[in-house]
């Protein structure tokens, strides 16, 4: 029997962003943070502010992936933080 991870759950089935699927397997930080800006503006469920949804769903998932999360995509997801901080005009501001 086959169990599914509650995080990967959240991930696949977020009631506030609707993502690309693979999106977090990019290689690419600025098509990672591309896509996540995108999702967050359509989103009308999100509750927060579209910047705040997007880095949100992105810092979720690199938690949730802990140790298991492989350090080369890991700089990659990282990278992409800075990224949506620049597509969101916040750069300097966390």
């Amino acid at each position: 029997m086959a169990t599914s991870k509650w995080s990967q759950d959240v991930t696949r089935h977020s009631n506030a962003l609707d993502i690309d699927r693979d999106v977090f397997t990019r290689t690419d930080p600025k098509a990672i943070a591309a896509s996540l800006k995108q999702s967050a503006e359509a989103s009308h469920r999100r509750r927060a502010t579209p910047f705040r949804s997007a880095m949100s769903m992105l810092t979720f998932y690199i938690n949730r992936a802990g140790t298991d999360l492989d350090p080369g995509q890991k700089r990659v997801l990282e990278s992409a933080k800075d990224e949506l901080r620049k597509l969101f005009d916040k750069a300097g501001k966390a």
